[in-house]
């Protein structure tokens, strides 16, 4: 998958999730500052990727990430191209 549909889903699913706008979220947004989610909704985040991506992750490994960016990358690095 390339890295743009990744980061338009990655995107998505965010903007959903922490109920924002698609348009508001930026690759150097954090989870936990810019777009506020809390140690619960970061948990409901990583379940959402894993439904979106059809991924079972490593819940401590999925929680590390920090950034928008670092999600696409993360996930560009699991998924095959």
């Amino acid at each position: 998958m390339k890295r743009e549909e990744i980061a338009e889903r990655v995107i998505k699913v965010t903007a959903r999730e922490l109920k924002k706008s698609p348009e508001e979220i930026k690759e150097s947004d954090r989870f936990s500052y810019e777009l506020g989610a809390d140690s619960l909704k970061s948990i409901e985040l990583v379940a959402a990727f894993e439904e979106e991506f059809d991924l079972d992750l490593d819940e401590d490994e999925a929680l590390k990430v920090q950034t928008v960016g670092s999600a696409i990358d993360f996930f560009a690095g699991l998924l095959p191209e």
